[in-house]
């Protein structure tokens, strides 16, 4: 029998029923409150709050599971690609030899901007952020598909404008970083799978391709990977609300490089950075910061520990290090704020201060050391964010896209403005 709610409202009573999930998780649905009751929920944040059913990501932030479309996110890191991965969200399934093959060469077909982009890019400031040319060039590639734009065929010709999407999101994020320094455009190479063809795009010079190490494409490779999809996050929550307006593919995923801009949500892993220099600085191996942490008159925040979602570890972070490692070695360098760092990890996680609090490492504590030891500058740290979860969010936009009867996102709120009053003319003020 299912589960149900009972509540009564000023002696309107209701039975509300359940929802449970296929792995067991259970959602009270609320859909009828207030057509019956006039009253909503209230839940800032949406912490408490499903918006939707997916069958994309699943997520127990208890035990440190995540999984995409029932794959272990360990098992899809040791072995899968970041396209066969993109391949399984979007579509569901782990592609056949034939059907990957398909994919990479789609990829390939639509790897190249139209060549009056370049115009676009020479319109922004060399002070322009990464960040807002990526957002603003994906709402404008759109511009050059106008069956993309009118919405008719839409379902039909998705497959090819997801495609379309993957592949260019890393040449204007490879662009941008090259406007940005003053450097030529490197345009992609069919003969490059795809991650060795945005490094090729980031850091060749004309007619002096850069080296491609193995290791360093598969590291960002699965950086790429654990990025991929995190459940209903701020950036992918927008994406299906802007996807709820029936907005095209192309702009749904621009509002979430937005919302993945902010610094609470794409930029952590830059804040870890920067928390690693400042003790560097204060000539601290990590012990005088951490005692700063506990003592909150301090003001010290230990970045790139605890998750909003995860209680437990965040089964990327052991992932991540473990590559960070390998890079490190790959590059025979010895990074001092790598040094630190593992010294964070190994005081917090025998200090009960940090363990009775739950704060594990997270997938930020250790990525951005290995984008920096790449050569990745820090202001192109959300970008790399934003071309691994761009799958994600197609995915997702397709849920949204696939559903019989779509519904527009249209939140309620509790006003707690002035009530009615009446004007005043200015001359009386």
């Amino acid at each position: 029998m299912s589960p149900k709610v009972e509540i009564t409202v000023d002696g309107k009573h209701l039975d509300i029923p359940c929802v449970v999930g296929s792995e067991g998780e259970i959602g009270v649905d609320i859909s009828q409150l207030r057509a019956e009751t006039g009253a909503i929920t209230l839940d800032p944040g949406y912490g408490n709050t499903g918006a939707c059913q997916s069958n994309i990501t699943f997520i127990d932030g208890d035990k440190g599971i995540l999984r995409y479309r029932g794959y272990d996110i360990a098992e899809l890191a040791a072995q899968s690609t970041f396209i066969e991965t993109a391949y399984l969200l979007i579509y569901g399934h782990l592609p056949s030899r034939a059907e990957l093959s398909d994919f990479s060469d789609q990829l390939t077909e639509n790897q190249m901007l139209h060549e009056s982009m370049r115009n676009h890019f020479e319109g922004f400031p060399p002070t322009a952020h990464p960040m807002a040319i990526l957002s603003a060039m994906i709402n404008a590639a759109s511009s050059y598909h106008p069956n993309l734009i009118s919405g008719k065929n839409r379902r039909r010709r998705f497959p090819y404008h997801a495609a379309r999407l993957i592949s260019q999101v890393r040449t204007i994020a490879a662009f941008s970083h090259r406007k940005a320094h003053g450097l030529p455009f490197i345009y992609p190479r069919s003969n490059l799978k795809y991650t060795a063809n945005f490094l090729h795009m980031l850091f060749s010079h004309p007619g002096e391709p850069c080296e491609l190490k193995p290791e360093i494409v598969r590291a960002l490779d699965i950086i790429f990977i654990l990025h991929a999809d995190h459940e209903q996050n701020c950036s992918t929550s927008t994406v299906r609300m802007v996807a709820s307006s029936e907005a095209n593919l192309f702009a749904s995923a621009a509002s979430g490089v937005c919302a993945l801009w902010g610094p609470l949500h794409g930029g952590a892993n830059q804040a870890v950075l920067n928390m690693l220099k400042e003790i560097r600085r204060d000539g601290d191996d990590g012990t005088k910061f951490l005692d700063q942490v506990k003592n909150k008159a301090a003001g010290k925040r230990l970045m790139g520990f605890g998750h909003r979602v995860y209680k437990n570890f965040d089964p990327r972070a052991t992932i991540i290090k473990q590559q960070c490692d390998k890079v490190l070695a790959q590059l025979h360098k010895s990074d001092p704020l790598l040094d630190i760092a593992k010294k964070l990890e190994e005081i917090a996680l025998a200090d009960d201060f940090f363990v009775s609090r739950q704060l594990y490492p997270n997938v930020d504590f250790y990525s951005g050391i290995i984008l920096r030891a790449i050569g990745i500058p820090e202001d192109m740290f959300t970008v790399m964010f934003a071309i691994g979860r761009m799958p994600g969010w197609i995915a997702h936009y397709k849920e949204v896209m696939d559903q019989e009867k779509p519904k527009i996102s249209r939140p309620r709120q509790i006003y707690t403005g002035p009530t009615q009053r009446a004007y005043t003319p200015i001359t009386e003020r």
